[in-house]
């Protein structure tokens, strides 16, 4: 079995534990997953099984999608509600001040990562070093907002909901801490989905539950090429596919990349003359040759 499964990840699962229980469940140890998400969120989780696994280390597309609920006047270690309350104070933001303050988070920002997160400084992780009491010096990371948007504001009870599209590496739970501070106070994320991942939604998703009690993996089996959307494909002829499979560069001239007269270091799918996916391939010079094989002959 080789592709893609989305799984929509439940609370009190680490992206590992939802590893774990679909080796078991498909009866394949070859499985990887695209993006850890923490055990306290839920939401889209793509794993790559058997030869889709190849592909961990080439996927372009790491723009996610989140909608998270906050809470303003509480500001916690770890900047989500399942944290050590540092603080707690009464606000009275309204809708069009949280809008209006909101505009500063979207496009390019700097970001500085919270302590309770995976990234390793000098070899150790983070969040072993908050575990320990230990705050270490980070420098901040710039990472793009392309849309940050408020839902159900409840002026009352200060919690809302944001919708939030975004690049890899951007903390949601960093901006709604900034937030909070930027408007003079503090705030938690108080819950986190992931709607997007690498191309895939929600809608693509399927409950771990489900999978757990499936015998036919088949319908939910998406192709390895589907993580490759974002590229443009060649189809080329059965002794060209054969010759690629087998390792060998193809005369670029000899494809309709003739016509298409692609840039140097220009990534392409490859398909063969039945339309099945073989792998993905870089023009250099004349010439198509091998950049990854997901088919070999």
């Amino acid at each position: 079995m080789n592709g893609v499964i989305v799984i929509n990840k439940p609370m009190d699962f680490t992206s590992f534990d939802v590893v774990a229980v679909m080796r078991k469940a498909l009866g394949i140890k070859k499985i990887g997953h695209l993006g850890t998400l923490d055990p306290n969120a839920t939401g889209v989780l793509p794993l790559v099984v058997g030869n889709g696994t190849k592909a961990q280390d080439l996927i372009t597309n790491h723009d996610k999608g989140y909608v998270a609920t906050f809470q303003f006047g509480k500001k916690t270690d770890t900047l989500d509600i399942w944290g050590k309350v540092l603080k707690e104070e009464k606000t009275s933001f309204t809708t069009e001040e949280v809008k209006e303050k909101l505009k500063e988070f979207q496009g390019e920002i700097y970001q500085l990562p919270p302590m309770y997160s995976a990234i390793q400084i000098n070899g150790q992780r983070l969040y072993d070093l908050a575990r320990a009491g230990k705050t270490v010096e980070r420098e901040k990371r710039k990472v793009t907002v392309y849309s940050i948007e408020l839902f159900d504001f409840d002026e009352k009870n200060q919690s809302g909901k944001l919708e939030i599209k975004c690049s890899k590496g951007t903390y949601i739970r960093t901006i709604i801490d900034d937030l909070g501070e930027s408007l003079g106070s503090c705030a938690v994320m108080t819950s986190l989905v992931r709607t997007e991942a690498c191309g895939f939604t929600l809608e693509d998703a399927i409950d771990l539950q489900k999978a757990r009690e499936l015998e036919d993996f088949t319908p939910y089996i998406k192709s390895v090429e589907s993580l490759f959307m974002n590229y443009g494909y060649v189809k080329i002829t059965e002794p060209q596919a054969r010759r690629f499979s087998n390792g060998g560069a193809l005369d670029k001239n000899r494809t309709y990349l003739e016509k298409m007269q692609p840039k140097e270091d220009t990534i392409l799918r490859v398909r063969d003359n039945n339309n099945q996916f073989i792998g993905l391939g870089i023009v250099k010079g004349d010439e198509l040759k091998i950049y990854k094989l997901f088919k070999t002959n």
